[in-house]
């Protein structure tokens, strides 16, 4: 089907759908099998190696960041240009996206093994979970550039009416994932660092069908002679800042969180923040998956000037968020504690840890949504400085002032506290920006 018909349908909410439910699949299923890591690594091996896990995030998300900017950012001005109906341009652009991909992932992965072990050392952990953390990590590094790839073909094979493929690949890879898992840690005893090389072959599939994909000339989206346009490189990268942003400040309050249960708990405290953690983002993987589905069509209409079908995109949008919030809020505060348990069982210490955060911490999912996409939005609409300016607040400037206040004045439960009062902030500086540039736009 030829894209000019696609992208000129009405906007309905059927339509709309057909756009995002496959990309929330997609990033739901992802943020599953992220979960089923560490639901073998805590059964099979046991919480220091899931500490682990959430210790060495921080320098996974460093090395992520800058692919990250790169897909969200290169995604909306390629997509622009489609709408321009810039199609050669575009086309030259993103081959030229996906070689400068490679070459920063070649680079961070040599970075990654350079830092990682003063990073590390400079935690004070205990001899068995520094081990985990270098295991884990050492294995992971290896598969950069396949994960990388992954980030940006996930991402391009949505703009180019690939949606149902890329969940086709997410649940391949996923799926290999598990199974991975469990040969490698039970019927292997590869350890940890059998979780982190099943984790990158799992990720590896996407980032092998995308080559083969995009290596055709049917798809709308496919590799030709790369030119190299430093503005569009430029503008691609502030594009995408705020989602660099978000990465690079996620391993940042990781750190704190992590630094801030060592002081109050110890080790099981970081398993606790590592099981919420993955319950929050198996959540936010919701407005994520929703967020990605729908930018290529805002970004679209955007280029094409059609100011009727953004706003009946945006508004349709909000409604949508506002359901699912409540609907997620509900379920996951009343499936607590089978939540916990599927990770550890009911007599270990961690386990009342996990079950009162996560009762906190769930109330952030009232605001998560509408901050994910106010930022999504802002980009694809390539207004990369407010949606930075979003990201960068809610993801550091709002949890930073959190975590600095709440657990000095309320202690363990001011660390749980945390993450609902910047997601709170944060709403409330969204709907500040949305009502400042709804003329702008015709929103």
């Amino acid at each position: 089907m030829d894209h000019q018909n696609v992208y000129s349908k009405p906007v309905t909410l059927p339509n709309i759908m057909k756009f995002a439910v496959p990309t929330i699949a997609m990033s739901v299923f992802m943020a599953f099998y992220t979960m089923v890591d560490g639901l073998f690594v805590s059964n099979l091996i046991g919480t220091g190696a899931l500490s682990a896990i959430n210790l060495t995030a921080p320098v996974i998300q460093l090395v992520t960041a800058v692919s990250t900017m790169l897909a969200t950012g290169g995604s909306a001005v390629v997509m622009k240009k489609m709408g321009e109906q810039k199609t050669e341009e575009a086309r030259e652009d993103f081959t030229f996206l996906i070689l400068v991909n490679v070459l920063v992932g070649a680079a961070m992965c040599v970075l990654g093994y350079v830092l990682m072990e003063s990073v590390f050392v400079s935690m004070g952990l205990s001899a068995e979970v520094m081990d985990y953390c270098m295991s884990y990590l050492d294995r992971y590094l290896l598969f950069t550039v396949p994960i990388l790839l992954m980030n940006n073909f996930t991402l391009y094979m949505i703009a180019a009416e690939k949606a149902a493929l890329s969940l086709i690949c997410s649940v391949a890879g996923g799926v290999l994932n598990m199974v991975l898992d469990y040969v490698f840690i039970a019927c292997f005893d590869m350890g940890i660092g059998g979780a982190a090389v099943a984790t990158g072959l799992g990720y590896s599939v996407t980032a092998v069908i995308g080559l083969f994909v995009f290596g055709r000339k049917k798809s709308l989206l496919h590799f030709t002679k790369p030119v190299f346009r430093f503005r569009m490189l430029a503008n691609a990268a502030i594009n995408g800042c705020s989602e660099m942003a978000t990465a690079l400040v996620a391993g940042i309050i990781t750190m704190m969180f992590n630094w801030t249960m060592l002081r109050y708990v110890g080790e099981d405290g970081v398993a606790a923040v590592t099981i919420i953690m993955y319950v929050l983002t198996f959540a936010g993987s919701i407005y994520s998956g929703y967020s990605y589905g729908v930018a290529p069509m805002a970004s679209y209409y955007y280029g094409e000037k059609n100011h009727r079908k953004l706003r009946k995109l945006v508004s349709s949008s909000l409604k949508i968020i506002a359901v699912i919030s409540i609907v997620t809020a509900a379920a996951f505060f009343a499936a607590t504690k089978p939540l916990v348990s599927i990770f550890i069982n009911s007599g270990h210490p961690v386990y009342e840890l996990a079950v009162a955060g996560n009762r906190i911490c769930v109330l952030a999912l009232f605001f998560v949504g509408f901050n994910i996409f106010a930022s999504g939005l802002f980009t694809a609409l390539s207004n990369g400085p407010v949606s930075a300016v979003l990201a960068f607040s809610r993801s550091f400037v709002f949890m930073m002032i959190s975590m600095f206040v709440l657990p000095a004045a309320l202690g363990i439960n001011g660390v749980w506290l945390a993450t609902p009062a910047a997601e709170f902030m944060a709403f409330a500086l969204s709907a500040t920006m949305f009502l400042k540039y709804r003329k702008q736009y015709s929103l």
